[in-house]
């Protein structure tokens, strides 16, 4: 279907003061390809129907997320980033008697795991409680069974070797039904449940929070919210790790963080009742 430009752009803003998410970050044609599958799926009729049907059913609306919503991950994504973890970050940790891990964003569980094997080669996985969170139950339920296509394995294992793995991969899976199960020990530390970054409140206080290649969806203000969030989520001296598109920049709280890698956007943070 052709897609007006003016109706594309009232449903993006009806969104936006309905529920806090913007949209226009994404690429459009994308975007435009994901709500078109949305109408012919779901057999509406025009983008004012869908609109209507967003508004006035939050169900409905949790559903256009997980369908227009890109999960894009895989274990060791981006694998300079866990070197880094490992060099710059993981000897800190190591000073807590307990390490607290916020992994916002989650979806579903690669990076995750992949945080529960650096930590368990470290020796600090039994000491560690990972919560992991995302806003799309389906994609939480597929993190929790941890179950992994097979096909995937051998991208999985050179990202892993890239990132300074320390062990033979295949010892963190085995092989069932065209999938791999990850080993029972990396999820066993890991609380998953729903949180909504746009909305919900901090509930624990971190030494790590991950959230990487997830505000790039959200505009400035709720970008500066959620900086905040994370920042009233640190402990002291706590660390902040963004996606390689993400930044301080837009946040009131930029100031209060020291950059510890710049390329990696890892950060930490320095400065208590910075900005208050």
């Amino acid at each position: 279907m052709n897609m007006e430009q003016a109706e594309f752009t009232e449903l993006l803003e009806a969104i936006r003061l309905a529920y806090g998410y913007d949209f226009s970050n994404y690429s459009e044609a994308s975007l435009k390809r994901r709500i078109t599958n949305v109408l012919k799926t779901r057999k509406i009729n025009s983008l004012a129907e869908l609109r209507e049907l967003l508004l006035n059913k939050e169900d409905e609306f949790e559903q256009f997320i997980q369908a227009v919503t890109v999960n894009v991950t895989e274990m060791f994504r981006n694998p300079l980033f866990y070197q880094r973890v490992r060099e710059k970050v993981l000897d800190r940790l190591a000073t807590y008697s307990v390490i607290r891990i916020w992994i916002a964003g989650c979806a579903t569980g690669e990076e995750v795991y992949s945080v529960a094997i650096l930590l368990q080669e470290a020796g600090l996985l039994q000491r560690s409680i990972i919560y992991a969170t995302d806003i799309n139950q389906k994609a939480l339920k597929q993190a929790r069974e941890g179950l992994v296509p097979i096909e995937k394995m051998q991208l999985y294992t050179t990202n892993y070797l890239q990132a300074g793995g320390k062990e033979s991969f295949s010892k963190y899976y085995i092989a069932k039904y065209g999938n791999v199960l990850l080993d029972k020990s990396l999820r066993e530390n890991v609380v998953f449940s729903v949180h909504n970054l746009t909305v919900d409140k901090s509930f624990n206080e971190f030494q790590l929070i991950l959230c990487r290649n997830v505000m790039i969806y959200f505009n400035q203000e709720l970008q500066n919210r959620t900086i905040k969030l994370f920042y009233e989520s640190l402990c002291p001296f706590g660390f902040l790790a963004l996606g390689n598109k993400e930044s301080l920049l837009f946040s009131d709280k930029q100031h209060c963080f020291d950059i510890v890698d710049k390329r990696e956007k890892i950060f930490r943070k320095t400065k208590i009742n910075c900005g208050d």
